[in-house]
């Protein structure tokens, strides 16, 4: 197993090695270039379970939507 790390760059939408764009415009580290090419929906899966554990962000008052 290598060392070297790889990450998804935001900026140009594609997978980076470590000396890639900037942290800030980028997802990772992630431990091989098929995971970090998977970033954006490993990132989406992640949210929808975090939203799915706080049901009170799920919650809101059909009064306030009319």
């Amino acid at each position: 197993m290598s060392d070297e790390q790889w990450y998804f760059c935001l900026l140009h939408n594609t997978v980076e090695p470590e000396a890639g764009c900037r942290s800030a415009d980028r997802l990772g580290p992630y431990p091989d270039r098929e995971t970090a090419a998977r970033a954006l929906e490993i990132a989406r899966e992640r949210t929808e379970a975090e939203d799915r554990k706080d049901k009170d962000w799920n919650k809101f008052d059909d009064d306030e939507d009319g």
